[in-house]
């Protein structure tokens, strides 16, 4: 299995910084991390992305975010992190941290995606 442990969410004010850790750690050898991102959910809404860090260096970012968040990534740690700057109420969310990992098996190359357990993000006067 991977595990991801995210920190730094947290209260902040409009106009903010926050800065959002994910670590992954794997229980079985054979797997491999690949593309790590970021995703949030409000209550009543769906799940959207926030920003992806591909295994061979490509970012994403969400339209409402690409000016003002920063995914890096830390491949010797297997970490990945989310600066977010200027923060405004609307990005008050959970934020949960997904990895892509890889499994290589006597079948071939499993595919398995992985969720941290979200780390709450409020920004508010």
């Amino acid at each position: 299995q991977v595990h991801l442990v995210e920190s730094g969410g947290g209260l902040v004010q409009p106009g903010g910084s926050l800065r959002l850790s994910c670590a992954a750690s794997r229980s079985e050898s054979g797997f491999s991390i690949n593309d790590m991102g970021w995703y949030r959910q409000a209550p009543g809404k769906q799940r959207e992305l926030v920003a992806t860090f591909t295994s061979d260096g490509n970012t994403n970012y969400s339209d409402d975010v690409k000016s003002r968040f920063t995914i890096s990534r830390d491949n010797a740690k297997n970490t990945v992190y989310l600066q977010m700057n200027n923060l405004k109420p609307e990005d008050t969310a959970v934020y949960y941290c997904h990895a892509d990992a890889k499994l290589a098996t006597l079948r071939g190359i499993m595919t398995r995606d992985y969720w941290g357990q979200g780390t709450q993000v409020t920004v508010s006067s």
